[in-house]
């Protein structure tokens, strides 16, 4: 059995980077280590393991388990090494019998207060304190045990995801420490004296109910079982480990997927990965049951008509079939009649080949992806300003940041482990600046609340931008060395005159925003005078009817300010699914090919048509929204969706739906029948992370590896799928292993000339560019020039939104996440994590809820002019008076019933984020959601019935 801790690899706090070298002695052996080093550190350059307990390589020093002692020629006592730092000349004994005696007295006193149960306990051969037991020859303890059996009773259960057993708890502290140093929730704590000591979770009777975000760093650090993985007392130590990437949010984390034969028996954040160094959050972490659900779809199925029941069919049927439709569908309505849809749930490979297919098998350009109602903005107005549709920096880079202006996201619940970075930077000075409707959890974070938190209206946040630049003009803040150096002359004087006027003032504009002006002219000048000062924004930003103008407006006050090329600063997008960044690299609008390169240009059209070997239609395809338009005009009757829940998802759902039903023919490829299955006439089992090889391209533009973990449950991984789809339709793709599509992609994509598995598996993972002038990846963008040559500047009117309240609707609705859920809900619904988060809810200000006799947890109907749902009411001052907040992770909430189908000017992102509602007090949900119900009662049935069948087939 493989011992997944090993003391070689926790070596005590590493050195402060230092030029200095020093010169000691350790057990008779010369060693020059950087000042700073620690003692044991040091010994361990030499191959010395030093026994320890409190000391973790992740965690600063703490020093409190004193088994780590050494002598140190003319120091009194005997100094613990993860504390002692180096010095010239020490001469440092690490083996004396003297210091054995005391480690094993130290060792002795820890297991008197331990149960003895090492034989059955849930951590052996994963334990530190019997490793360490072992180390320093340990035998027999003169106490007994009694010191644990007080506690033994008080054992807790109630996270879904591990067990907290106070009675095996040494007092080390380094689940402390974790909670605040790496996670920085403060949310744990050691209580009590003597054998009385205990950690204890803030805020609640036990740990489901405590402030604790259930993130693993404390199981991770603890180094006995007194905080255990449920999933390693069910399925035992595993045997092996595979790295990949989470599926979850665009940080992009690395795992290793500890393995039991066939069985993943956790997910262990890895040290090495680039975006996470070893941290995690509760999804990537836990919620990864989802994957062998039962709930999973199998088997191919097909049926005529909506209303048949699903028919299970081999994959050779379901393809051929599948094809049958979409070439009979060409005939009798053109060639522009069918499309297809790319996931950013998928990975690049899969992306690729879905585009590929649209455009090579179907013959036009009729492909979009579910980036378009989400970061399309982003893609448009930092292509316009900078040059190049990603973010500029890499998420370490906060760590340089001396001001960071986070506006329209929510990291600690969207993207927590870049949340717990930036509060990390924060506890350590960085200042804080949050544009938020909503007081998000970083307003208030313990040792890392915003300095200014500037709580505008949903809608304004271009008034805002403009206000902020206004401030930057008015008062000489400009860099305008880098201006002179950097952008273009021109666009920079229209700007600027643009800015000064008096109409972007904050004395006007503040009103606008709900925000005093004297606050908008504070952050103006934090921001422009502050330092290194980094923008971070998400779906707040982009998902409105002025996204793009926000997006080049964020652009804008980066470079009148020069925080933009160098580390600490820059325009970083925060992605919401774990390949958005990728899904938009590969090509998957219907506009640009691989790389952003419009379909317009002849030059890049023929590189692709002699790849491809056919001839590529020169004009745009058809974007989501107006395949839905289409489908309702009569002209556009069948699409092929992969791993994407459009019916969800997507604004105005009866809008979508009408457009469903239009059509003629709809494959879905999924891993469960979600809401667009309903609609579906072809289903394709999709295959999760879990089961495929391939890459994802996180927000930092870096590409990581994902490593089949276990075969797929349905044969197919999902780019094998996509091939089997574009044979059938007489396009055939020999492509052996994803490897080969990486290759051609490489190939075809100026920015990844030189991405290969080959080469990401020796750097750990790449950040494009990279090519012949960035071998080895960019972290940081526009360094010494922009993509673009001159930077631009772009005038950025404030045009406010169509969506306006009135008497019938006075309340603004936005919408946003929640940590323990993501996205449509449709993985983390099947985990664990429905204990925290179990439905969605409305929250209003107590202003309004007592104007409308609203108590917290009431049923209300929410109805705008797209729809009427209903959902429980959570009265909370986190929202100003005048808005409402609620999240989509559950289909039955409707929150997009009500969602309207306004979009941005430039992409068509849908504006979910301004809705005009009212909100009253009703006794039942409405008549959207019975029908909802009543269809997922008859889906469900059909569900249990198959599987009976499948029970019984099995059997015989």
């Amino acid at each position: 059995m493989i011992n997944f801790f090993d003391p070689q690899t926790d070596l005590g706090t590493p050195a402060r980077d230092s030029d200095v070298q020093v010169s000691l002695s350790i057990d008779g052996r010369a060693i020059s280590v950087p000042a700073g080093t620690s003692v044991m550190r040091a010994a361990a350059m030499l191959g010395t393991s030093i026994p320890k307990l409190c000391a973790t390589d992740s965690l600063e020093a703490f020093g409190s388990c004193r088994m780590c002692m050494v002598e140190i020629e003319g120091m009194r006592g005997y100094p613990a090494s993860c504390t002692t730092p180096v010095s010239e000349g020490m001469v440092v004994r690490t083996e004396t019998p003297r210091l054995a005696g005391l480690r094993r007295n130290v060792m002795e006193l820890y297991i008197s207060d331990h149960p003895l149960d090492c034989l059955t306990c849930s951590a052996n051969g994963n334990c530190e304190l019997q490793t360490v037991a072992g180390q320093v020859g340990l035998r027999e303890v003169r106490y007994g045990y009694e010191g644990a059996n007080h506690l033994a009773e008080k054992k807790d259960v109630s996270n879904p995801y591990f067990d907290y057993e106070p009675s095996k708890c040494i007092v080390c502290s380094r689940c402390v420490r974790a909670c605040e140093d790496i996670q920085g929730t403060f949310a744990l704590t050691i209580t009590g004296r003597g054998f009385e000591s205990r950690v204890a979770a803030a805020g609640g009777d036990n740990f489901l109910a405590s402030e604790c975000v259930s993130c693993g760093a404390c199981v991770q650090a603890c180094p006995t079982a007194t905080l255990t993985e449920k999933s390693l007392v069910q399925l035992g130590q595993p045997e092996r480990s595979v790295v990949t990437t989470c599926a979850y949010c665009g940080v992009g984390c690395s795992f290793r997927a500890e393995m039991k034969g066939d069985k993943l028996v956790r997910m262990v954040p890895d040290k090495n990965g680039g975006a996470n160094h070893g941290h995690a959050c509760v999804k990537g972490r836990f919620a990864w049951g989802y994957a062998t659900h039962p709930d999973r779809i199998t088997k191919p199925m097909i049926r005529k008509r909506l209303e048949d029941p699903w028919q299970e069919v081999s994959w050779d049927e379901a393809v051929n079939y599948a094809a049958s439709e979409l070439r009979r569908i060409q005939l009798k309505y053109g060639r522009d009649s069918i499309g297809g849809i790319t996931s950013s749930r998928c990975t690049n490979e899969e992306a690729y080949l879905v585009q590929k297919l649209v455009r090579t098998a179907f013959g036009n350009n009729n492909v979009d992806t579910c980036a378009r109602v989400c970061h399309s903005p982003t893609g448009y107005g930092l292509k316009q300003t900078l040059g190049e549709s990603a973010g500029t920096q890499s998420f370490d880079s906060v760590m340089q940041a001396d001001v960071i202006l986070v506006i329209g996201a929510n990291p600690t619940d969207a993207h927590p482990v870049f949340g717990s970075q930036l509060k990390r930077r924060l506890r350590q000075g960085a200042r804080l600046i949050v544009i938020d409707p909503r007081r998000i959890d970083l307003v208030d974070a313990p040792h890392a609340r915003a300095e200014l938190h500037l709580q505008l209206r949903p809608g304004t946040n271009v008034a805002m931008l403009n206000a902020l630049a206004h401030v930057i003009v008015t008062e000489g803040l400009l860099d305008q060395g880098f201006i002179d150096a950097r952008c273009e002359t021109e666009d920079f004087a229209r700007w600027r005159d643009f800015v000064s006027r008096a109409e972007n003032a904050p004395q006007v504009l503040g009103p606008v925003c709900g925000v005093a002006p004297e606050q908008i002219r504070a952050a103006a000048r934090l921001y422009a005078t502050g330092g290194n000062a980094a923008i971070y924004y998400g779906l707040g930003v982009t998902e409105h009817s002025q996204g793009s103008t926000a997006v080049m407006a964020i652009a804008n006050l980066a470079m009148a300010t020069g925080n933009i090329g160098r580390e600490g600063v820059g325009v970083n997008p925060l992605r919401g699914q774990n390949n958005v960044q990728g899904s938009c690299d590969m090509g998957s609008f219907p506009h640009e090919l691989p790389g952003y390169r419009h379909i317009s240009n002849q030059a890049v059209r023929e590189e692709f048509e002699q790849a491809w070997g056919v001839t590529l239609q020169p004009d745009p395809g058809l974007r989501i929204p107006n395949m839905f338009e289409a489908a309702l005009d009569g002209s556009f009757k069948a699409l092929y969706c992969q791993g994407e829940d459009i019916a969800q998802s997507d604004p105005n759902t009866q809008h979508v739906t009408a457009a469903l039903l239009a059509m003629e023919c709809v494959v879905v490829q999924d891993i469960f029948l979600n809401e667009t299955a309903k609609f579906a006439h072809v289903f394709l089992p999709g295959s999760s992370f879990l089961e495929k090889d391939g890459t994802f391209t996180n927000a930092e533009r870096r590409i990581s590896r994902v490593r089949k973990v276990m075969e797929p449950l349905a044969g197919k991984a999902d780019w094998e799928a996509a091939i089997a789809l574009a044979d059938a339709l007489g396009y055939p793709m020999h492509y052996r292993h994803p490897s080969e599509i990486m290759d051609e992609i490489a190939r075809l994509t100026p920015t990844f000339r030189r991405v290969s598995y080959a080469e990401i598996e020796r750097h750990g993972s790449l950040q494009w560019p990279c090519n012949e002038a960035a071998p080895d990846g960019t972290p940081t963008m526009h360094i010494d020039q922009f993509v673009r040559g001159k930077g631009r500047f772009m005038l950025t009117g404030y045009v406010p939104t169509d969506e306006k309240v009135n008497s019938r609707y006075p309340l603004l609705l936005t919408t946003g996440r929640i940590l323990s859920q993501y996205n449509v809900g449709a993985q983390t619904r099947r985990t664990g994590n429905v204990a925290w988060h179990d439905a969605d809810r409305l929250e209003i200000h107590p202003t309004d809820a007592e104007s409308r006799g609203i108590q917290d947890g009431d049923w209300v109907g929410i109805g705008s002019r797209a729809g009427q749902t209903v959902l429980r009411a959570k009265v909370s001052a986190r929202v100003a008076a005048g808005v409402v907040y609620t999240t989509f992770h559950f289909p039955e909430s409707g929150a997009n019933v009500i969602t309207t189908d306004n979009s941005d000017w430039a992409t068509n992102c849908p504006e979910y984020k301004v809705t005009a509602v009212e909100v009253v007090k009703v006794f039942q949900p409405s008549q959207w959601q019975q029908r909802y119900q009543d269809f997922s009662d008859e889906q469900r049935r059909l569900l249990q019935e198959r599987r009976t069948a499948e029970k019984a087939e099995v059997r015989q």
